[in-house]
């Protein structure tokens, strides 16, 4: 498995997610691909059956169990991201250490990738006697007037 600095390197493309497939040795099979295509092309997080719905609107031949196998098999494998919800889980195609914006009038979560300072960090360490090695916010709030996002 391709290392960055003793880290597994993160998944930035769709050559990347079917390449950690294939370095655990997961057969990248054609329902596989059109699950990981589809969260590539959509750039959002989807539920289970909005991935099978839009599938099988794209006539790819796949169904609800197949759909949720694989799901859980890429999420576990770190390829995909699966957020919980109290309404069910979603799926998205990023899958390195990052933050989200939950949209409370469109229900929409984004991805951000936000640097939170050196000396928060260190401050948060000396509190709680934990060394930080990854992190992960969750903004709330809801779109602005006169924006387009």
């Amino acid at each position: 498995m391709e290392t960055l600095g003793g880290q597994v390197k993160p998944i930035q493309c769709l050559e990347d997610a079917i390449n950690r497939c294939q370095n655990l040795g997961m057969r990248v099979s054609k329902q596989r691909r059109f699950i990981l295509e589809l969260l590539w092309n959509a750039r959002e997080h989807l539920s289970a059956r909005e991935i099978y719905d839009r599938l099988n609107l794209e006539g790819k031949d796949i169904g609800h169990t197949s759909v949720y196998q694989n799901l859980e098999a890429l999420s576990r494998g770190g390829i995909i991201e699966c957020v919980e919800r109290c309404d069910g889980r979603l799926y998205g195609n990023v899958s390195d250490s990052h933050s989200h914006v939950n949209c409370l009038d469109t229900q929409q979560i984004i991805d951000v990738h936000i640097q939170l300072p050196e000396d928060l960090l260190k401050q948060i360490e000396a509190e709680t006697g934990v060394k930080i090695t990854q992190y992960r916010i969750d903004f709330y709030g809801y779109k602005k007037e006169g924006t387009g996002a």
